[in-house]
């Protein structure tokens, strides 16, 4: 069920493009963890395409594999998450000041084929329902509108730690 201070605040406005600079301000994730270059498409409260240019330069390819690149499904599934957290913070604008999006699970992920330097992945996010600080979420990563890997999964909304 949604909260009504969410339905209030995001009413379903959209929003075309989340460029990087906007994704770092948003999330705390930075090279070598941040897995989207920008999110388009945000309906707020409802969803989202995060969008990755996969590129031989990835830090991770160097072990996954030797002379066969290909992105760690987890990382697919950390650029969904990434995605979800984007599509939070803009639906709760200034409520998000100071708060930072965390996994708690990750049900039903499938990867449905290799994703490798070159790529385009298109991460589509919808929002399933979220009560008080825990949001749900489906995602579907395509590339070339060829389904890659989905997931659905559960996050929770925290303050953010104090820096040590």
């Amino acid at each position: 069920m949604d909260s009504p201070a969410t339905e209030a605040v995001s009413a379903g406005s959209t929003i075309d493009v989340v460029d990087i600079a906007r994704i770092m301000h948003a999330i705390p994730h930075r090279y070598p963890f941040l897995m989207i270059d920008r999110v388009v498409d945000v309906v707020r409260n409802r969803s989202a395409i995060g969008v990755k240019n996969v590129s031989v330069n990835e830090s991770f390819f160097a072990g996954h594999f030797p002379n066969h690149p290909v992105m760690p499904g987890v990382l697919i599934i950390e650029s969904m998450a990434q995605t979800a957290a984007v599509l939070v913070v803009e639906t709760l604008g200034p409520d998000a000041a100071g708060k930072v999006v965390y996994f708690m699970s990750i049900e039903g992920a499938k990867f449905r084929r290799p994703v490798v330097p070159g790529d385009q992945l298109r991460i589509h996010v919808t929002k399933d329902r979220n009560r008080g600080n825990v949001w749900k979420f489906s995602a579907v990563a395509r590339v070339d509108g060829v389904s890659v890997a989905e997931a659905t999964y559960a996050a929770m909304i925290m303050d953010r730690a104090p820096a040590a």
